[in-house]
């Protein structure tokens, strides 16, 4: 009889031990991929900067993106201005894949990160700004929503038909890629598209041909922001020629 219970419990000290064995394992299995699966980085903004949101899809142009995200980034090496905290949003954490085949990762969500106020809103051209993204109702909603506190809004080549499709353009001029005009006017009839400008300056709206013309627009909001010797500051930086005499370029004043 002793030997049967001395079996017996020796056979259950192994099954407990095999089972809080598998539960260990367990759980260090959960705890190493809890600890593998990275978390979100957002981007440090500085204090007193302007919060300058690009918003990017996939089709996003580089040219267009990465134009005035130069001359606005370079903004935090020259001293006594507020300079620009530059960051992306999307409506996805995955990469977003530019039309050229860049692969950029979001900094914010705009369907689910509390993001923060976006002082400047600029809306690069994306493949599908004439067609499919037009429908994007989200995205849509989202410039509409930033448009009504942000200080100035801009758009780069056909980004100007996502401002015009939110309602933005109504009452100020504007204008897109040079090809793109009569494509706009038949879209939005009712619309003041200017052409024969590189540019067009009206209120909080800055709307641009786009494409290497890119750079010169965001150059000249900012000698709008910091003066002519700041501006001329930023392109020598990338050794662009920069000044406003003889440039095609619409100011409205009201």
């Amino acid at each position: 009889m002793k030997k049967i219970l001395l079996i017996l419990t020796f056979m259950l000290c192994i099954v407990s031990c095999e089972t809080n064995a598998s539960k260990d394992a367990n759980i260090s299995s959960t705890e190493i991929q809890e600890e593998s699966t990275p978390k979100k980085q957002f981007p440090t903004l500085e204090p007193n900067r302007y919060n300058v949101g690009f918003l990017i899809m996939d089709g996003v142009y580089n040219t267009e993106l990465t134009a005035p995200y130069d001359i606005f980034q370079h903004t935090i090496y020259r001293e006594n201005i507020k300079a620009m905290n530059v960051f992306t949003v999307a409506n996805t954490d995955e990469p977003v894949r530019t039309f050229e085949g860049m692969r950029i990762l979001p900094d914010f969500n705009y369907l689910k990160d509390s993001l923060p106020k976006i002082d400047i809103l600029v809306v690069p051209s994306a493949e599908h700004h004439l067609d499919s993204d037009l429908e994007d109702e989200a995205m849509i909603s989202f410039v509409q929503n930033v448009a009504k506190e942000a200080q100035f809004v801009t758009s780069h080549c056909d980004g100007a038909f996502v401002l015009a499709k939110a309602g933005l353009l109504d009452d100020v001029a504007s204008t897109t890629f040079p090809s793109d005009i009569e494509k706009m006017r038949k879209m939005f009839p009712k619309l003041d598209i200017r052409d024969n400008t590189l540019f067009v300056h009206d209120g909080k709206y800055i709307t641009s041909a786009g494409g290497a013309k890119s750079f010169e627009a965001a150059l000249y909001l900012c000698e709008y922001l910091y003066g002519k010797a700041i501006a001329k500051s930023l392109a020598g930086g990338l050794v662009i020629d920069w000044t406003l005499d003889g440039y095609p370029h619409t100011i409205i004043t009201k």
